[in-house]
């Protein structure tokens, strides 16, 4: 019998547990994160535990993550490489689950925002962060050290799509800044590397959104066309010169919501 993956501990009282599923649009995988009493020495078998995201239907890596006392499992949005695995999760260790969408709880109620969780003996605030999709969230470990949980909202490397219409450009800014009113933090993302320090992050998909829309009315302007006017088809290849084509899907639900945002903001 071939042996579970083990969690890696990145920081006291936080575990990482990366899914087997790496893509082009998950990169390495995706992070499901463990969080217990920063005051014990390591996390064993059995240890109690926060799971966030149990990340999409794979035996091993659930089981894996099954292995701890988990006490309760928050979802940081809908998409099914972080939900896939809710529902086998929950067989194998009836852990209650909560999200924004009732339909992704399991025995436990929806969020409610800036909400303060606590269980394992950890304090988790719940911070409402729409864009990304319209029921994205993300998470804050509170305590000495603070730590960001940022699901799909940031991105450890690279920048995140907007799923227009659910999520929109203007919800996605205000998150983003939202989360930049917040102290410094390390910021731990859904997928790709951890970070130190989430300010420069955040600073910079903020630069990158505010120059992702100047380049798009500089392509409206060349086709003569309002926001309201244009197709996404019509500038994919004016914005995303060398867009690889696996992502074309993703540039275009990003340039919807660019468009969106230019017909009320122009």
């Amino acid at each position: 019998m071939a042996l579970l993956p083990s969690p890696t501990i990145i920081t006291p009282g936080i575990g990482l547990l990366r899914a087997q599923n790496p893509s082009e649009m998950t990169l390495d995988g995706t992070n499901s994160y463990l969080l217990f009493d920063p005051a014990l020495d390591e996390l064993a078998p059995g240890t109690p535990a926060v799971l966030i995201d149990p990340g999409p239907d794979l035996e091993d890596h659930l089981q894996a993550l099954a292995a701890f006392d988990i006490q309760l499992v928050l979802i940081t949005h809908r998409h099914s490489d972080h939900t896939g695995g809710i529902d086998s999760f929950y067989r194998m260790t009836g852990a209650p689950v909560r999200a924004v969408l009732p339909e992704f709880c399991r025995d436990a109620a929806v969020f409610t925002d800036q909400e303060v969780v606590n269980a394992a003996g950890v304090d988790i605030q719940v911070l409402f962060t729409p864009g990304h999709t319209s029921d994205s969230v993300c998470f804050i470990r509170q305590g000495e050290s603070a730590h960001l949980f940022t699901g799909d909202t940031v991105l450890g490397r690279g920048t995140t799509i907007l799923e227009h219409p659910d999520g929109t450009l203007a919800d996605y800014l205000g998150s983003l800044q939202r989360l930049l009113d917040l102290e410094d933090m390390a910021l731990h993302p859904a997928h790709g590397q951890q970070h130190d320090s989430s300010h420069p992050l955040l600073r910079m998909y903020l630069e990158h959104r505010h120059a992702r829309l100047d380049q798009v009315r500089a392509a409206l302007q060349k086709l003569g066309k309002a926001g309201a006017d244009a197709r996404p088809a019509e500038l994919l290849e004016l914005v995303y010169p060398d867009l690889d084509a696996r992502l074309a899907g993703a540039a275009t639900h990003s340039l919807e919501a660019q468009l969106h945002y230019l017909s009320v903001n122009p």
